[in-house]
């Protein structure tokens, strides 16, 4: 399902007075989900183009090396 799907499932209550949004569970979490998605898309471009202006200089990009950080990863 995508992320359009699962918001045009929202349903809408009211209760005091008060406007809520529902959505299954389910869709929520995939809602979820593509919105990480987006978010390492993001870092992914910012990265990379920090990298080209850098002349591809990963050091010079301030990117870790690998063998600095792996040890940090779950």
């Amino acid at each position: 399902m995508s992320a359009l799907e699962a918001i045009q499932t929202v349903q809408f209550v009211t209760v005091n007075d008060k406007r809520f949004a529902v959505i299954d569970a389910e869709e929520w979490e995939a809602l979820v989900e593509w919105l990480e998605t987006l978010e390492d898309l993001q870092i992914f471009k910012e990265s990379y183009k920090a990298l080209e202006q850098a002349g591809g200089d990963r050091q010079h990009a301030g990117w870790a090396r690998w063998t600095d950080v792996r040890d940090d990863i779950d």
